[in-house]
This record gives structure tokens, sequence and C-alpha cells, in this order.
């Protein structure tokens, strides 16, 4: 989840024209797209295999910090708290921020090629293995937590949860299991027009449930299986449903900025930050703060961060801010993390893929995309769709993205173009089996279902 640091104050909205402009903003000419990606990974003593604390010798303070000497990232702070760390200026890098249980998370920098995504994947995780090391903190790469009851989960100093975490119990029963035992890979990338926007973001929402059948790799709780093939996504489907799923206006005509401002307004705050703080207002409309008339805050407009900072607390299967999140995928290992992205750039960044992927989709109703949303975190690849199956679906799915990467033809120095980073799904949907059911083997065969096993063989 974002991280603020105080900086000067940004303009201030004064109508709701200026929300969508701010939005449009976003668009880029196809010379400056750009792949940005996130991922998460749970962060384990591998001794005990108990998940790590904030505080100690040994704990993510002291991870952090051992970062910043050893590798030169820079602190962010909440008052005497390193929350986030960022690389020096004018450095790629991204930003490294921590989630509300602890689960380290890479904001990577927006990059050209997937070459290089692989390339600060690759150098992300050889630093904190190196510092974890050290520490005898291990990362596993998975998209629910295998073994940790919630009341065993640490949570970090970061005053944004702290609002988050009081208000979650209010509108749904899993929400806190979000916030504190789940983990994700996702990809943001650009749009270039109004209408370029919206196509984008219909087919991504149509076939997000297939990305979360793809990555699925969460088919164990509290140290048993739990039914599912993605239990991160069945998580989200009881979090807050004013905030999260499948957006059915999304397909409606007339969609453009001006429709998704009008249901981000809808969207109740969580809080305002003011001076460093986090002040709740949890359950407050944002149209009370545009005019002027959020309690607490009376005559008071918002400014372009508040906005930009309440777009970040709407969740659906992909969000729209100046970019497009998806939001659909299981954490995953180190191939598949930049697998993610790829599945995704190809379909939306070149002409003709993204035109067969809308042809794919286009006549699916509201009904059909919802099913598959709530099928899919259960059944996986045996959810079926009208006379196919989804694995049939991720299979047409991958062909297409696999065009567009060919068509992109970014090479690297080997002379090999990005559809490299795809034959990690592309052997999941030949062989049928996904991260889960390979889980799931183990665990009822040679794991005698002891799922210790799990951070052994499966930590980066």
């Amino acid at each position: 989840m974002s991280t603020r640091e105080q900086g000067s104050q940004s303009a201030t909205i004064e109508t709701r024209d200026d929300l969508v402009r701010w939005i449009a903003a976003g668009e880029k000419p196809r010379s400056e797209w750009r792949i940005g990606t996130e991922h998460e990974k749970f962060v384990f003593r591998t001794g005990s295999l108990a998940p790590v604390s904030y505080d100690g010798p040994d704990g993510i303070r002291a991870l952090m910090q051992e970062l910043i000497r050893r590798y030169g990232w820079i602190a962010i702070r909440e008052g005497d708290n390193v929350i986030a760390l960022r690389r020096p200026d004018g450095e790629k890098g991204g930003t490294i921020s921590l989630e509300p249980g602890g689960q380290f998370e890479l904001s990577g920098a927006p990059l050209e090629t997937l070459h290089e995504t692989a390339a600060e994947t690759d150098e992300h995780l050889r630093e904190v293995i190196d510092v974890g090391e050290d520490l005898a903190i291990g990362f596993l790469g998975i998209g629910f937590s295998p073994k940790w009851r919630l009341d065993e989960v640490p949570r970090m100093p970061k005053k944004r949860y702290q609002v988050m975490t009081r208000y979650m119990p209010t509108v749904g029963s899993r929400g806190l299991d979000m916030m504190y035992r789940t983990a994700t890979v996702q990809v943001n990338l650009d749009y270039g027009s109004e209408a370029d926007m919206v196509k984008k973001l219909r087919v991504s929402l149509a076939l997000q449930p297939i990305a979360t059948a793809l990555f699925a790799s969460s088919p164990f709780t509290e140290g048993k299986p739990n039914g599912f093939q993605s239990m991160r996504s069945e998580v989200w489907r009881d979090t807050d449903k004013r905030r999260t799923g499948m957006l059915p206006f999304v397909f409606e005509p007339g969609m453009g900025y001006e429709r998704y401002v009008e249901y981000a307004l809808d969207v109740p705050m969580y809080f305002v930050y003011r001076g460093g703080n986090y002040i709740d207002v949890a359950g407050a409309s944002f149209r009370d703060f545009l005019n002027g008339r959020l309690k607490g805050f009376e005559g008071e407009r918002p400014t372009a961060d508040d906005w930009s900072d309440h777009l970040t607390t709407l969740f659906p299967e992909v969000r729209l801010k100046r970019f497009l999140e998806m939001r659909g995928a299981d954490g995953g290992r180190w191939g598949t993390i930049t697998a993610l992205p790829a599945f995704w750039t190809g379909i939306l960044y070149d002409e003709t893929a993204l035109d067969q992927a809308w042809e794919m989709v286009r006549d699916w109703t509201a009904d059909e995309r919802d099913k598959l949303r709530n099928d899919v975190p259960k059944s996986g690849f045996g959810t079926r769709f009208r006379s196919t199956s989804v694995r049939d679906l991720a299979r047409q799915a991958l062909r297409i993205s696999r065009l567009g990467l060919k068509n992109r033809g970014r090479l690297n120095s080997r002379k090999q173009d990005e559809t490299v980073y795809l034959a990690p799904l592309e052997q999941i949907s030949d062989n049928g089996r996904t991260l889960s059911d390979e889980f799931l083997r183990r665990y009822s065969g040679d794991w005698n279902g002891n799922i210790d096993h799990i951070f052994e063989e499966f930590a980066f």
C-alpha cells in the first residue's frame, strides 16, 4: 500500500472537474508507456518459522536498516519509525514498503521493458536474501499466510494501517485477513487516452479472474488445506464490498474518467493526512470533503494529494489512478514475479493483442464476469465458463499475450524477446496444475501433512 512523505501542499481541489482532470493527466504517448511491478513477500524466522516483528535486533526495522547500510537505500520515516525505503534521487530501484503484517514489498520503478523488470526483481531479491541470511530471516512468495493465525501476525507501526484496522471489521468479515495475511504481485500500466483507458480497463477486468487462476498459490490456512485455489482472492470477496469487485459500470455506455470519479466519490474515506498524521475519518464522504462539509474539516477543501490518497483506498480487481493497476494475482516465486507483468503487458501494450482480447471478452455479460470472479478462487482452472473451462480461457489469453510481446520486439542482450517471461505460465496452463495444486500434491505426499516444508522448499 502507498507510503506518504511530508512535502509541500498540493493544489486545492475546487470542483469535480478537477478530480477528472487529475486522472486524465495520466495519459501518455505510447513511447512513454512503462511497466511498474509490485511484489510482496511474507517474512519469517528461518529457525522457528514464526512471523517477524518490527522491533528487535533481528526484526523488520533491523532488516531495513541493514539494507540502508549495505545498499544505500534511504529511510522514509513516520516519527521515529522507518516505514519504507527509497533509492537516492536519480537512481532507479523503486520503493520498499511494509504491508500491515510485515509483508515486505518492492514497488518497482516504471521501466520500459520486462528485461529491466526481471533485472530489478533479481537485484531486490539478492539484496534482501543477503541481509536476511545474516538475520536468520527468510522470504516466502505465496498468496496467503500458510501457517500463522491472525492473532500471531505482528502489526507494523504505520499510522494509516491503524485507521484501517479499526474500520475493516465494520464493513466485512475478512478485512483483517486481507491486511495481515495476504500477499500479491501487481503491475501498473499506462494508457494513452480516455478511450484507450476504457478499453484496457474493460479487457483487464474481464480477464482478471483468469490471472487469479494462473497465479493461484494460497490453498492453506493455519497449516491445513482450506478448500481454495486462491484464499487471497476469496478473502477480497468479503473485505468491503463498496470498494472491491468487478465494477460492472465500466462496461456500460458512457464509461470514462467522469464515471470513475463518480464511483470513487461514493466510496467511503479512511483518513485525511495532515502534518505527518493520519486523521481517522473512516466512513465519511469525499463528496462532503469536496463541498467543504467534511466533519472536522468544515470549510476546508481537499487537495490533489487527498484525492490521490483516497484513490489508493479503493480495491477493485483493476484500479484506475494515473495508470491501471492489475490486482488479481497471488504472490509468487522468483520466475512468476516477472510473469505477471509479462502477461498483462503482452495483452494491453500491443494494439493487435488488445483487439483480440476485446473480441474474446466483449460479449461476456455482467453476470458471467461476476460468476467467474466468485468461482475461480475455489475452482481455479476447473471453473466452467459457457462450454469451456478457465484453463482453456487461460491458454487463449496466453496466446494473445505472447503475440503482443512478440510484436513489441524488445530484445535482451541474448537476443531473446519478452515472451521468455511467459514460460512459467505456459507450463502451468499446459499441464493444468497451478502452484496451489503442486502444494497440495506435496502436502498429501512427501510432506505428510506438515506445512512447515513450504518454508523450506518454496522460499526465495
